[in-house]
């Protein structure tokens, strides 16, 4: 029984430092690009984005279409660098675990 309760306070402990973790990653970004730099996007922590700044260069009324393809790869690749910040961080308390929902 000392064993359990050993064990279930390793777990708590656990449980505060991911949340702290969690909480300190939702202050930390990330800034990904596409387009050589014209279009930037910035995520958090919480794989929120932040902001997107847009180049005056990239804004061509002719091809919409090729600015909403660098929007989608620059968010597309904040989110991702977003979420590697997030499992590495979250890797380091868990020594490597997967553990479900993070």
């Amino acid at each position: 029984m000392k064993n359990m309760n050993s064990m279930m306070k390793q777990a708590q402990k656990l449980q505060k430092k991911m949340l702290q973790a969690q909480q300190d990653l939702a202050t930390k970004t990330i800034e990904a690009s596409s387009g050589g730099g014209m279009v930037k996007v910035v995520a958090n922590g919480a794989q929120k984005i932040e902001s997107i700044i847009l180049e005056k260069e990239v804004v061509d009324p002719e091809d919409v279409e090729m600015l909403q393809d660098l929007v989608l790869a620059a968010v597309n690749d904040a989110l991702k660098k977003s979420q590697d910040m997030v499992s590495a961080e979250m890797g380091k308390l868990t020594g490597g675990m997967n553990i479900p929902g993070l």
